[in-house]
C-alpha cells in the first residue's frame, strides 16, 4: 500500500511538473490584460486608455479590460500596479505625474513609482488650457491676469487634485505672473470641470476634456500652457507668448508595468503600442483632446519622467506643496 502511495505521489508531482512547464511555456499574451486608470472616468486618462485600448487587444489577441481605480493623486491605482504579479497581465496608464511629482509632494508613499514600477510605453504629451467661465469679464490672457492681480483671493480654480497637472499649471502661472488665486482640489479632471460649467469655480487649466465645451461657447479659452501653440487652436496664444517666459506645463501620459515585468513583454507593448498610436483614429482622438500621440521606446519614456520629474520638483518646492 505504501509502495502505490509513493508512485502514486511521484505521478501526481510529475504531472503536476508537466503542467507547470506547459504553463510557463505559454507565449504571452494568453488570457485578457487588464489596465488599471489611476483617475476617475472621463478624465483624459481614462480617455486615452480607452480609445487605446480596442485596437490594442485586436493586435494583442486578447481582451484589454480598463478598470478606474481613482485616488490620492494617482497613487492608489498606482500601488495596485506595483504590488501586482509582473507577468504582463495588470498595466497602469497613468498622467505623468504620479512618477514625476507624487514623489515630491507626498512624505511617505506605499511605493516608489521609480523603482516599483517599469516604463512601458508613452501614449501622449497632453498640454494644458487654460479655460474660464463665460461671465468673467475678460476676453483675451492679458485682461485675465490684470483682473486676476487686481482681485487678490477672490478667484478660485479647480485641479484634478494637489500635485496635478492642472494645479501645477496654475501656480507656475501665479508664481511668474505675481498674483493670488484660490485652489479648490477634486479627485478628478472631470468633477473640476463639470463644477467649471457650472459657475462654481472661475478658472481650470483643462487637460483638453473641456475642448468641446470651449467650441460651443460655453467656457472661453484664453492661453495654453505649453511652449508651443495648439494646433487646434492655433490662433490661441502660448503663456510664453503672454509674458510668462518659459512657461511649459506639458505632461506624458503612459503605460506602465509592475518591476521585474520580462523585457520580451515590455518590449512586445512598447511596440504594440506604438503600433497602435499611428492609427489615425486614436491619433485623432488623441489630439482631439489637445494631445499628441508620442511614439518613444521605453528607455526615453523613462528619461523624460525624471526630466519632468526635475522641472515640477522645483515648483512644487518653491509653492510648498503637499499631497492632500
Amino acid at each position: 500500500m505504501t509502495s502505490c502511495r509513493l508512485i502514486h505521489r511521484f505521478v501526481l508531482a510529475c504531472l503536476f511538473s508537466l503542467w507547470a512547464t506547459v504553463s510557463l511555456a505559454q507565449p504571452w499574451p494568453a488570457k485578457p490584460i487588464k489596465v488599471v486608470v489611476n483617475f476617475p472616468p472621463g478624465g483624459a486618462a481614462d480617455q486615452i486608455a480607452r480609445v487605446i485600448g480596442q485596437p490594442l487587444s485586436e493586435a494583442l489577441g486578447q481582451p484589454v479590460v480598463i478598470e478606474n481605480r481613482a485616488g490620492a493623486n494617482g497613487n492608489l491605482g498606482g500601488e495596485a500596479v506595483a504590488k501586482s504579479a509582473p507577468d504582463g497581465y495588470t498595466l497602469l496608464m497613468s498622467s505623468g505625474g504620479m512618477v514625476s511629482v507624487n514623489p515630491h509632494i507626498y512624505a511617505r508613499m506605499s511605493f516608489d513609482p521609480t523603482k516599483d514600477l517599469t516604463p512601458v510605453a508613452a501614449a501622449a504629451r497632453v498640454l494644458v488650457f487654460l479655460v474660464v467661465k463665460p461671465s468673467l469679464p475678460v476676453d483675451n490672457v492679458q485682461q485675465f491676469l490684470a483682473y486676476a492681480k487686481a482681485n487678490p483671493g477672490q478667484l478660485t480654480f479647480g485641479s484634478a487634485g494637489n500635485g496635478s497637472s492642472p494645479h501645477l499649471a496654475a501656480e507656475m502661472m501665479k508664481s511668474q505672473a505675481g498674483l493670488f488665486a484660490v485652489h479648490v482640489p477634486y479627485r478628478g479632471a472631470a468633477p473640476a470641470l463639470q463644477d467649471l460649467l457650472a459657475g462654481q469655480l472661475d478658472f481650470y487649466f483643462d487637460p483638453g476634456i473641456g475642448l468641446n465645451q470651449v467650441r460651443a461657447g460655453k467656457l472661453k479659452l484664453l492661453a495654453v500652457g505649453s511652449p508651443k501653440r495648439s494646433p487646434l487652436f492655433p490662433q490661441v496664444p502660448t503663456l510664453d507668448e503672454a509674458g510668462l517666459k518659459g512657461f511649459d506645463a506639458d505632461t506624458v501620459f503612459g503605460f506602465y508595468a509592475p518591476a521585474g515585468t520580462p523585457p520580451d513583454v515590455v518590449s512586445r507593448l512598447n511596440r504594440e503600442i506604438n503600433r497602435t498610436l499611428g492609427l489615425p483614429a486614436v491619433r485623432d482622438r488623441i489630439q482631439a483632446l489637445g494631445g499628441e500621440s508620442l511614439v518613444i521606446s521605453a528607455a526615453e519614456f523613462a528619461a523624460k519622467a525624471s526630466e519632468d520629474s526635475a522641472r515640477f520638483g522645483a515648483i512644487i518646492r518653491e509653492r510648498k506643496i503637499v499631497g492632500d
